[in-house]
């Protein structure tokens, strides 16, 4: 029998109290509380994550017309890359290796054990591993890349998703879980500016697709939003206090909607461009394919760390959950999700 189950010595019932996880849990299947609103959102927004990248694998990984783009994003990457700026950019990917993942793992787990935050330290622990294993799986076994336009070898290797974006991008989710609410978006800033450096040196150095950086950031939103939704099922989310950071909407809101809206917007319509307009024999067409690939690269990384911080907005991942009250008559000012009159049980 549960703590909140057990008679008092007198016979009588224990009161509720509102700051235990089974309060907050069970107040969370509430229609209207907090932490259900908070679970619906991270619900659809999984949901809206895999949808997308479906789309994305199916566009421009399982049709000619998306194969022959990507071909000439890594055609026009040889054309167009000086060999200065691709050499720079392999020195960069090198430094993502296994060593570097432990280290970052250890990096979260220990911010996350010194703050006494146990649930949210597991939870961004697991947006890492999880994201990367799945990345693997999904690469190596399920989502195959057909080779429906007769390229060259090196050309058909299947990388989606990519695995150095994935890293990235999920160590920068996983971040933003253990740091406190008033350095989140300091946090994830910083941490935007290497994952969106990741995907696009990704590009430039011919190792992934466009498209392996879309999926790769599609696939850790979905593992994140997931892991979300469980915690705000064990009530572990509470509405953050009013407060307004105006360095954070200066500093880092502002550059990465800058970098989100014109990185997809401009490799949308490069996209468009090379992939419908121009014809296929036309010089242009590496350049601008390569110039539209790298964009939506970019583009993507910031949306990420965008929807990120949006999701997350006013909620707070360290408070202690607060008392859902009904509305009603049988509301009171201490009643929470449970009725005091005897003859309303809980079945």
């Amino acid at each position: 029998m549960a703590p909140y189950d057990r008679l008092r010595p007198d016979g009588s019932a224990r009161p509720l109290e509102t700051g235990t996880w089974w309060y907050a849990t069970v107040a969370g299947e509430a229609a209207h509380s907090f932490s259900g609103r908070v679970r619906k959102r991270m619900r659809r927004a999984c949901l809206g994550s895999v949808l997308l990248m479906a789309v994305v694998y199916a566009g421009l990984v399982l049709t000619a017309t998306g194969q022959r783009w990507e071909n000439a994003v890594l055609t026009g990457r040889l054309t167009d890359e000086t060999l200065a700026a691709a050499h720079e950019a392999n020195r960069t990917l090198q430094h993502i290796t296994v060593s570097s993942l432990v280290v970052a793992l250890l990096v979260l787990a220990a911010i996350g054990t010194l703050r006494g935050r146990y649930a949210l330290t597991a939870a961004a622990v697991g947006t890492v591993t999880a994201s990367l294993v799945l990345a693997e799986v999904l690469k190596r076994v399920l989502l195959v890349r057909p080779d429906l336009v007769e390229a060259p070898p090196y050309l058909t290797q299947n990388s989606f998703p990519s695995g150095h974006t994935t890293i990235a991008t999920s160590v920068m989710f996983g971040l933003a879980l253990v740091v406190p609410y008033r350095m989140r978006g300091l946090a994830v800033g910083l941490c935007a500016l290497w994952a969106i450096a990741v995907g696009a040196f990704t590009v430039a150095a011919g190792w992934h697709r466009p498209s392996d950086v879309l999926g790769a950031d599609l696939l850790v939103l979905a593992v994140a939003c997931g892991l979300l939704a469980v915690l705000a099922r064990r009530g572990k989310v509470a509405p953050a206090r009013t407060r307004r950071f105006p360095l954070r909407a200066l500093f880092v809101i502002g550059p990465l909607t800058l970098v989100a809206v014109g990185g997809l917007g401009l490799g949308t319509v490069l996209l468009v461009d090379s992939m419908f307009v121009l014809d296929p024999a036309d010089p242009d067409l590496p350049r601008l394919a390569y110039l539209g690939g790298h964009a939506l690269a970019a583009g993507a990384g910031a949306a990420a760390a965008l929807l990120l911080l949006g999701l997350l907005r006013h909620v707070d991942l360290d408070a202690c959950p607060v008392p859902y009250r009904l509305t009603g008559t049988l509301a009171t000012e201490e009643a929470g999700p449970f009725p005091t009159e005897a003859d309303h049980e809980i079945s």
